[in-house]
């Protein structure tokens, strides 16, 4: 079972307030997004407790796509207490990739 946090514009704001998150802007017609997601579904379950790992279905959630700029999916937003600090366009980024990007913010 996964233990990704799905993101809407109602618990946007407590779920990124602390700690270090990673925000996956996706949508189910993304081909590169299905690509992804098993590495977002690892990365959830391996962060556990460490880091909030997060989807955002980006025709669900128009506002949060527009209010972070996200031109194309999939974009995964990293945020430390709030503040953007990186992101990645594309599907290119492997699994080590992102948990090293994870670690170091933690």
């Amino acid at each position: 079972m996964s233990k990704y946090i799905e993101v809407t514009t109602e618990n946007i704001d407590e779920v990124i307030k602390s700690g270090v998150v990673l925000l996956d802007f996706w949508a189910t017609w993304c081909g590169p997004c299905r690509m992804l997601s098993p590495v977002i579904d690892q990365l959830a379950i391996d962060f556990d407790g460490k880091a909030k790992i997060c989807k955002v279905n980006s025709d669900d959630q128009q506002d949060l796509t527009v209010k972070y700029g996200v031109r194309s999916i999939p974009t995964l937003i990293f945020l430390k207490d709030g503040e953007i600090v990186d992101q990645m366009i594309g599907s290119s980024a492997n699994k080590q990739t992102l948990t090293d990007k994870l670690n170091s913010l933690l």
